[in-house]
């Protein structure tokens, strides 16, 4: 290291920079949207005392993700020998493009397989945690269909919270009970329960999905908004075929 590059405390707040743009950059090229990282804290020419050392986040694991329950909204045969579990986000481009992918594997595999959406809002997209909001809104109000209409419409049209309320009365709801319980926050904690779990589970930007086997209980990740043929991969070697 050069003398300029260890007296000069901006040097190491550069290098922090140059990190972060790089490591968006590679989950650009992977089809996700990546949770920020923390900011770079300013650089300390003299530290009084080492810093300690971060711990790792956790690798994507099936066995950190909190079991289906009558709160998850399931789309497909119930029965069905795998799951798609999704960590999503209704305001991330890369979300949306992977919200088509998935129903076409469901469209391929029929009853062989079942998706379930789970929330992962990004601090930084504003209108994603009150759509996710509003669409458990819509499923109280209208059940498990009305919930996936919500997400479609809000999928197609995209993710703005002043018009939740109009998404709601499209897919059949009453606007006035839909905005009622949006003012309410009802969801609020279920929406963060979720994304907390799924950063347990290894999730770190949007989509991140798990694929299931019911029967053996093993799973693969898929992170990112990969083309079908990564599920159909996934899923034939789940299933034998």
């Amino acid at each position: 290291m050069s003398e300029f590059q260890s007296n000069n405390p901006w040097f190491g707040v550069s290098m922090a920079l140059v990190g972060v743009i790089v490591g968006y950059g590679v989950a650009m090229s992977n089809g996700m949207t990546a949770a920020p990282a923390a900011a770079p804290a300013a650089a300390v020419p003299n530290p009084v005392a080492a810093q300690p050392t971060p711990q790792a986040a956790p690798n994507p694991s099936v066995d950190n993700i909190p079991e289906i329950t009558k709160a998850d909204h399931v789309r497909g045969n119930l029965k069905a020998d795998i799951t798609v579990i999704e960590y999503s986000d209704f305001e991330c481009p890369f979300c949306q493009r992977h919200h088509a992918t998935m129903t076409q594997v469901l469209e391929e595999y029929s009853d062989d397989v079942n998706w379930v959406y789970r929330h992962y809002p990004l601090g930084f997209h504003p209108n994603a945690k009150p759509s996710a909001e509003g669409s458990e809104c819509a499923g109280e109000l209208g059940g498990n269909d009305k919930f996936w209409e919500f997400a479609d419409l809000v999928f197609q049209n995209g993710a703005d919270a002043a018009k939740l309320e109009g998404y709601a009365i499209q897919v059949g709801l009453d606007g006035a009970k839909f905005k009622s319980c949006l003012d309410s926050g009802k969801f609020g904690s279920l929406v963060d329960d979720q994304l907390a779990a799924g950063t347990a589970a290894g999730v770190r930007g949007t989509p991140g999905t798990f694929v299931y086997n019911n029967k053996t209980k093993k799973g693969e990740y898929v992170s990112g908004a990969q083309p079908f043929s990564a599920f159909k991969t996934a899923i034939d070697g789940m299933l034998g075929s």
